[in-house]
C-alpha cells in the first residue's frame, strides 16, 4: 500500500481491524466493533452515517480509511427468483454471484476466484482459465452487494446506495453462504478463511458453521489445514465412482486420489459442524450414470458418513456432455437409497440465465491457461 492510501475496511479480519483503529485513530478496541456492525450487519459505506459514533472520530476515518466495494456490472433475475450479479473486480477482470431464494432460506452462492484452474471438463467456469485470487474484500464484497441489493429490493425500505438514510438489519434475506461459485476456495486458502471468519463473526453476519458450506474438488491438505483452521460444512465434487473416470472429469483426482480424499473427509467430519460430508455427483448421460457405476459409488463411500447430492448437469456450448435423463437419475437415485444412503436430486435453479451449477463464467481475460471457447456473462 502506498503512503497516504486510504485503508479499505471491508474484509479487514477483527484484529487488524482492531489493530488499525488504535493505532491510525488511537481508538479503542470497541471502536471496531462498532465499525464492523456499521458495515455489515447495517451495510454502510459511508462513514458520515455512523451515528453512533463521534463527528471528529467520523472525520479522522474519512481521512484515512474507505470502504469500497466490487462495481455491480449487470443483473440478471430468472423466471424461479434467482438473481445474478456480474461484478466488475479489476479494470478487465470479472466474476458472477448467485442468490437463491427459497421458502425457508435464501442462499447465495458465491465465488473465490477469477475463473479457475481445477479444469474440470464438465464445468464452464474451467473452461475461462484462471487468473487470480479474490482478496477478502473482494469475497466479502460480494456478500455486502448482495445485501444491499435484496434490501433494496424490500418495499418500503429506504437504505440508499452509498450507505446513506434509514438503517436496518442488511442481513435479512441470506440465511446460507456456500463457496460454489467461481473457483476453487482452498486454492485460495489464506484469504477465504479470513472471508469466512467474517462471516461467522457475531459482529459481522453472525452465520452458524452449519450454515457456511466450502465446497472443493478435493485438495488434500488444504482440507487438513480448514478442519483444524475454520471448519464449515464441507461439500465435495466427487462426480465418479472411480479413480479412472474421475481422472477425466476432475484432474485434480490424478493428484489425490479417491483413498486420499475420502480419508480426508473422514478426518474432516471429526471437527465439522455436521456430522457429514456431502458429495456432489453431476450426472452426464451415459458417463457416470449407469447402474453399475451406482452400485460402484455405493462400495466407494460405504464408510464416509455423507449425503449424495445428484446434480443435473446443465448444457453450455461446446461441452461435449449431456444431461442424464429424468428416468436414468431416478434409477441411480434409487439405488443409491435401496442400500441405504442419504440421496437428493438438486432441483435445477436459475438456468435460463446461465446461473445454475457448473454454468457461471464471468469475465476472465486470460489467454495461457483456457482450454476451449471463452464464454463471458455479460461485455465489461
Amino acid at each position: 500500500m502506498e503512503a497516504g492510501e486510504r485503508v479499505n475496511l471491508l474484509g479487514l479480519p477483527r484484529v487488524e481491524l482492531e489493530a488499525f483503529v488504535a493505532s491510525r485513530l488511537n481508538a479503542k478496541p470497541f471502536r471496531a466493533r462498532q465499525l464492523m456492525k456499521w458495515i455489515y450487519r447495517r451495510g454502510a459505506a459511508d462513514f458520515a452515517a455512523m451515528t453512533d459514533l463521534a463527528q471528529d472520530f467520523r472525520a479522522q476515518l474519512g481521512e484515512v480509511a474507505r470502504i469500497t466495494v466490487p462495481e455491480i456490472v449487470s443483473e440478471q433475475v430468472s423466471n424461479d427468483g434467482t438473481r445474478k450479479w456480474l461484478l466488475r473486480m479489476d479494470a478487465v477482470q470479472g466474476i458472477e454471484t448467485v442468490y437463491i431464494p427459497e421458502p425457508d432460506r435464501g442462499t447465495l452462492c458465491i465465488s473465490s476466484q477469477v475463473g479457475c484452474a481445477m479444469d474440470c471438463s464438465f464445468c464452464s467456469t474451467a473452461q475461462q482459465g484462471f487468473n487470480r485470487n479474490l482478496s477478502v474484500a473482494e469475497i466479502v464484497g460480494q456478500v455486502w452487494l448482495a445485501h444491499r441489493e435484496l434490501a433494496e429490493s424490500r418495499p418500503g425500505h429506504g437504505n440508499g446506495r452509498h450507505g446513506n438514510g434509514r438503517h436496518g438489519d442488511a442481513r435479512a434475506n441470506i440465511t446460507n453462504i456456500v463457496f460454489m461459485g467461481m473457483g476453487e476456495p482452498l486454492a485460495n486458502f489464506d484469504n477465504v478463511v479470513a472471508a469466512m471468519q467474517l462471516m461467522l463473526d457475531d459482529d459481522a453476519y453472525g452465520l452458524s458453521r452449519r450454515r457456511v458450506t466450502l465446497s472443493t474438488s478435493g485438495l488434500v491438505p488444504a482440507l487438513d489445514r480448514l478442519r483444524d483452521t475454520c471448519p464449515v460444512a464441507l461439500a465435495v465434487s466427487l462426480h465418479a465412482p472411480t479413480d479412472a473416470l474421475r481422472d477425466e472429469l476432475v484432474p485434480i483426482n490424478k493428484k489425490y486420489p479417491l483413498k486420499e480424499l475420502l480419508a480426508a473427509c473422514v478426518r474432516y467430519i471429526e471437527k465439522a459442524p455436521r456430522d457429514f460430508v456431502t458429495f456432489e455427483y453431476v450426472m452426464l448421460d451415459e458417463v457416470n450414470d449407469t447402474a453399475a457405476q451406482a452400485r460402484q459409488l455405493v462400495k466407494l463411500v460405504q464408510s464416509v458418513p455423507c449425503k449424495i447430492n445428484l446434480i443435473p448437469f446443465n448444457p453450455f456450448p461446446h461441452s461435449g456432455y449431456q444431461r442424464s435423463s429424468a428416468d436414468a437419475i431416478a434409477r441411480f437415485r434409487d439405488s443409491l437409497m435401496q442400500a441405504g444412503l442419504i440421496v437428493t436430486v438438486r432441483k435445477t435453479r436459475g438456468d435460463d440465465i446461465d446461473a445454475a451449477c457448473g454454468q457461471l463464467a464471468g469475465q476472465v481475460q486470460d489467454k495461457t491457461r483456457r482450454r476451449g471457447p471463452r464464454l463471458t456473462a455479460a461485455a465489461l
